[in-house]
Parts: C-alpha cells; sequence; structure tokens
C-alpha cells in the first residue's frame, strides 16, 4: 500500500554534491513527517534529518550545515541535497514517512551514497 522509492545516490568523490529523492505514494504525503536515515557497513542505522508537515527541520549534529532536506508537496516527493560530502557520509540512505508519533513507520529500500576519491 505505502511505497516509497529513492532515487540519486551514486559515486561521488569528496567535497562533492549529490542530491537523493525519495518519491511516496500509498499515503497522505502531506500530513507525514519525512525524513532520511542511513547506514553504513558495520554500523546501526542514524538518523540523518527529519522534515514535518509544517516544514521545520531536524538535523544530526553530524551533517548540520553540509545537507538540506526539503519536501515537494505537490509530487509527494521529499529530497536530501548533500553537500561537502565526506568519506563518512559512505552509506545507504533509506526514506522513512510516519504520521503522528504513534502512527506506523514506512521505509524505502534504500539508495547508496559512496564518497571516495
Amino acid at each position: 500500500q505505502v511505497q516509497l522509492v529513492e532515487s540519486g545516490g551514486g559515486l561521488v568523490q569528496p567535497g562533492g554534491s549529490l542530491r537523493v529523492s525519495c518519491a511516496a505514494s500509498g499515503i497522505s504525503f502531506s500530513i507525514s513527517t519525512m525524513g532520511w536515515y542511513r547506514q553504513a557497513p558495520g554500523k546501526q542505522r542514524e538518523l540523518v534529518a527529519t522534515i514535518n508537515s509544517g516544514g521545520f527541520t531536524n538535523y544530526a549534529d553530524s551533517v548540520k550545515g553540509r545537507f538540506t532536506i526539503s519536501r515537494d508537496n505537490a509530487n509527494n516527493t521529499v529530497y536530501l541535497q548533500m553537500n561537502s560530502l565526506k568519506p563518512e557520509d559512505t552509506a545507504v540512505y533509506y526514506c522513512n514517512a510516519k504520521i503522528r508519533i504513534w502512527g506506523p513507520n514506512y521505509w524505502g529500500q534504500g539508495t547508496q551514497v559512496t564518497v571516495s576519491s
């Protein structure tokens, strides 16, 4: 029913930029809180950024000032603009959707971002 499809991942050199996208369907997107999480090999999945229905954002300290989360309600899409990328940003990036604190979490399949020379 709910589907989140990430795209835009790839290989980028340190200091470069990428924008990953998440297209949502089967959910009331405009009232949802959307988020990006990532998981690197040997590490737990961690929150990267969230944006709620009012447009308020939250970022992990490790990406603050470098990454920007945004949403396009007309197209049911959330974006993560990643600038000044570092090798430690290498991970699978997952899209997340949630409505209300008591609501279920939905996850995408993930998109690989590799930062390497």
